[in-house]
């Protein structure tokens, strides 16, 4: 070991010679210095605007001081801005990087006073700088970053002609899972010059834009016109359940198309969050679609089937929409995880069309070539897209090109490019526009059936509820009939029997329109053939109920049945009818089940005198049902009001159809005349109040 004082000559002489092996790498770098970036020399602009198409200086990382005009950044790789920089070499790459672009400006004459910028596109977010002062951005950078799902042209002003330094700082957000690994910075050349030349260049990208999309825009405007025709159409029959299908189908290329293809500058995770129930809507609205045109609600297998997939549909899509509120957050390497998981889970639900169409297929379903042709339409357009999203996925991986296939256009007319789910969709209009056309003739035709079968029910009908009414032997008659359809089931009959007495009937079928007007008949029918044979109420509905019982379809009928004899006698009876009022008074008849309830059902009747002055009101279950807007009822208080003093049928058909009419209606009254009056029976018509 050498002793301690021998050590200093060595430590000096190793100084020594690092301080001059430092001092020479410093004259040799005077002496040959770095090569500087060649600029970009512009010898008066004029009017028109200069691509900055040479090589841009790039470097990914992100250092604030590069923004600054003096860094040496000749040792920086060299891309051009007329593309991404991941089809440049920098395959997949996310997060920051750097533009630089060195500009020599020499002004002569015509050169504008002030330079102008045009950005066409930066993928993601960007902040500019020129001669390292900040000039404008678009979004917002990390550690809170907010980018656009649209990015239109936008264009900065540079202020007076100088020679300088332009920089650009992006960043690019992870990639999704159907990503390709071409993307990030500039998609498109930008260009510098006076302000009015750049404003005239981003016109003529605008009209460009607009010209390329006036194919996409005019069939999206037929799909939401075709929306709106099919909601009406649903909301006038909410039965049509095949209607509303088509307007949520139609109605999503409406919504999606303003939330990413207007250049409406949308936050991504806010575009893309609402974005994905769209599509979602779509896909569940075209499957509910084709199951219903080919006739497969029928099958209950199907149906279960169809809700399982949804739900399972739902919850994979939704969830894969969801996690793009947290693209940005520190967890976004998780949720890129998780949307490849969830995408691999939801791609092949996709394919439920083709279940569908198999189905179809193996029940041998007899439809009409306008359902056949919608269905096939509508599978051709979900195909398509099914097939070029799984082709899209994990594209940067498997470096597929089906995708970019089925993006291509097809043909070019007028400078629209025309893909092949374009041509898909323009089919599904013309063959939704088809059957509806189909459809509109087959519903005409059926309405014009059903008109002419109301119209010969309306016509029998009248027959049942005579407008001209027989004389009753010493009473004074008024009827009123308000049906709650064009047709109902309420029914009525004055009918002379032996002796000089006469029967008056009143009832109600369960149910309304031609179902009940049908019942009607044939009880009405009954009751003229069973009249002569048993004139007593009780015998009459006893035989009438064995008749019936079976014959109404599981519906009822209640009825009432008074027997005016000559000598002022009063016989009633009921099965299951309201009990008539005498005088403002309830008339207590015995309780009886509803004529064809059962089969062995018997009667029994009630005997009361009439006096001159008398008055009876029979009435049915319409009147006293009869319900407000609130939902009240018009009930018993205000039926013993009504007829607390002798009112006409037609003057308490109009009280209850003014308060609220719920079902048929009829009211028929019978006051009792002194002797040598002359007997009076008319049919009156309310006079309602609009």
């Amino acid at each position: 070991m050498l002793p301690r004082k021998s050590i200093f000559p060595f430590v000096g002489l190793l100084v020594f010679f690092a301080m001059a092996t430092v001092v020479a790498r410093a004259a040799e770098a005077v002496a040959n210095p770095a090569p500087a970036v060649p600029a970009h020399v512009l010898e008066g602009l004029g009017r028109d605007a200069v691509p900055l198409e040479r090589a841009w200086q790039f470097r990914i990382g992100d250092d604030p001081a590069w923004a600054a005009p003096g860094l040496d950044d000749s040792h920086w790789q060299q891309i051009t801005a007329g593309d991404t920089w991941g089809s440049q070499g920098f395959y997949s790459y996310t997060g920051f990087a750097w533009y630089r672009y060195h500009l020599t400006i020499d002004p002569t004459k015509g050169t504008p006073r002030e330079l102008a910028l045009l950005i066409p596109g930066i993928d993601d977010c960007y902040e500019l700088y020129w001669n390292g002062q900040p000039i404008g951005k678009n979004g917002k950078l990390p550690p809170d970053p907010t980018w656009y799902i649209s990015q239109p042209p936008q264009t900065y002003g540079l202020g007076h002609i100088e020679s300088g330094v332009l920089a650009v700082r992006v960043w690019k957000s992870l990639l999704a899972s159907n990503d390709p690994g071409v993307l990030g910075g500039f998609e498109r050349m930008p260009y510098l010059g006076g302000p009015e030349a750049i404003a005239q260049r981003k016109a003529q990208i605008d009209y460009n834009w607009l010209r390329s999309h006036q194919f996409s825009f005019g069939l999206d405007s037929l799909y939401g016109l075709v929306a709106l025709l099919s909601f009406l159409g649903w909301f006038r029959d909410r039965k049509q359940w095949v209607l509303l299908a088509m307007a949520g189908y139609a109605l999503t290329p409406i919504i999606g198309q303003f939330l990413s293809g207007f250049r409406i500058q949308f936050p991504y995770a806010v575009a893309n969050g609402l974005l994905q129930p769209v599509l979602m809507t779509q896909d569940v609205c075209l499957w509910i679609l084709v199951l219903l045109l080919l006739g497969l609600e029928e099958s209950s297998r199907i149906v279960k089937l169809t809700r399982v997939w949804v739900v399972a549909f739902v919850i994979t899509f939704g969830l894969d929409g969801v996690i793009t509120i947290w693209w940005s957050s520190p967890w976004a390497r998780q949720m890129q995880l998780a949307d490849a998981w969830l995408t691999c889970m939801f791609t092949p639900l996709e394919t439920y069309p083709i279940v569908l169409v198999i189905a179809a297929i193996a029940r041998r379903k007899r439809l009409d070539p306008a359902r056949w042709l919608v269905a096939a339409a509508a599978f051709t357009t979900e195909m398509i897209f099914v097939v070029r999203n799984a082709a899209s996925q994990f594209v940067r991986y498997t470096h597929w090109t089906l995708a970019d296939k089925l993006n291509a256009p097809l043909i070019m007319l007028n400078g629209n490019p025309i893909t092949p789910r374009q041509v898909a969709n323009t089919l599904l209009l013309v063959s939704i526009v088809y059957a509806v056309y189909r459809f509109s003739i087959e519903n005409r035709k059926q309405q014009s059936a059903l008109e002419q079968e109301f119209k010969n029910a309306l016509e029998i009908q009248q027959v049942l509820i005579p407008e001209t009414l027989p004389k009753v032997p010493g009473f004074t008659v008024t009827s009123a009939y308000r049906p709650a359809q064009q047709v109902g089931g309420d029914f009525f009959q004055i009918i002379p029997v032996e002796g000089g007495s006469t029967l008056v009937l009143l009832g109600d079928v369960s149910g309304k329109g031609l179902k009940a007007a049908m019942a009607v008949s044939l009880i009405v029918g009954a009751v003229r053939a069973l009249a002569e044979d048993y004139p007593a109420p009780a015998q009459l509905l006893t035989q009438l109920n064995r008749r019936l019982f079976g014959r109404l379809q599981g519906a009822f009928a209640t009825c009432l049945i008074l027997l005016l004899k000559p000598d002022s006698t009063c016989v009633l009876a009921s099965a299951g009818h309201p009990a008539p009022y005498l005088n403002k008074h309830e008339i207590e008849i015995p309780g009886a089940l509803p004529l064809g309830v059962s089969q062995n059902t018997t009667y029994v009747e009630r005997e009361m005198t009439t006096r001159p002055g008398d008055h009876l009101a029979l009435y049915t279950d319409g009147l006293l049902e009869a319900r407000n807007r609130t939902g009240e009822l018009y009930g018993y208080e205000r039926l013993e009001d009504l007829f607390s003093s002798p009112t006409n049928a037609a003057a308490a058909t109009e009280a209850a159809v003014n308060f609220g009419q719920d079902d048929d209606i009829t009211v028929l009254t019978l006051t009792r005349l002194t002797a040598g009056e002359e007997s009076v029976a008319v049919h009156l018509t309310p006079s309602l109040q609009s």
